[in-house]
């Protein structure tokens, strides 16, 4: 076990001092909460290949904006509906988690691959008591979030651009770019000029 450095030194981060009601706004009473995450567990977390149409009509009738010609892959987990905007033809892949403590935009034409995780959900390290710090994400029309990609709060991945396999997104990225690595940047355009 680490020590610290110094004995005399009182703990600064105080976890019994996190409070969710002081910083968080769920948006729908708890119950509307209780009731999605029952749908979820059956029909989203679920390995059974459900239809996607089902899958967007239950999204819809829980508050989200979802476009037309989705696909929807199973054991996707989507922490709040009605903080979701998801436009047309978007793919979303295979145990892929959308933490959506913010609110997240999904433009048109846009992939998000196995088990990308969408994290609009963050703590205040600096705060004693951890308070929230969740902001907005915005995924463009056209681009590609590969497989096990990390996208962070706050955070806007530009109009068809590509994030590689494995990348960690933690500032916003430009638009037509293929963008890569842990600070993810970009690394090329997309379309050959």
């Amino acid at each position: 076990m680490s020590q610290r450095p110094s004995d005399k030194k009182a703990n600064r981060v105080r976890n019994d001092r996190f409070d969710n009601k002081n910083n968080f706004d769920l948006g729908r009473p708890r119950l509307m909460f209780a009731l999605w995450y029952f749908f979820k567990c059956g029909f989203f977390l679920s390995p059974l290949p459900w239809p996607t149409g089902l899958k967007s009509f239950l999204l819809r009738r829980f508050g989200a904006k979802v476009g037309r010609g989705i696909y929807i892959k199973p054991r996707v987990n989507i922490h709040i509906p009605w903080k979701l905007e998801i436009g047309d033809y978007v793919w979303i892949g295979e145990e892929a988690l959308i933490l959506n403590l913010a609110h997240i935009t999904i433009g048109s034409h846009v992939c998000i691959s196995q088990r990308a995780f969408l994290c609009a959900g963050n703590h205040d390290y600096r705060d004693e008591g951890m308070k929230y710090m969740n902001r907005p994400i915005v995924i463009e029309d056209g681009a590609w979030i590969g497989a096990q990609v990390f996208v962070a709060a706050g955070t806007t991945v530009g109009f068809e651009s590509v994030v590689t396999a494995g990348s960690i997104v933690t500032r916003s990225l430009p638009a037509e770019m293929i963008c890569s690595g842990y600070p993810c940047k970009p690394i090329k355009a997309r379309w050959p000029a």
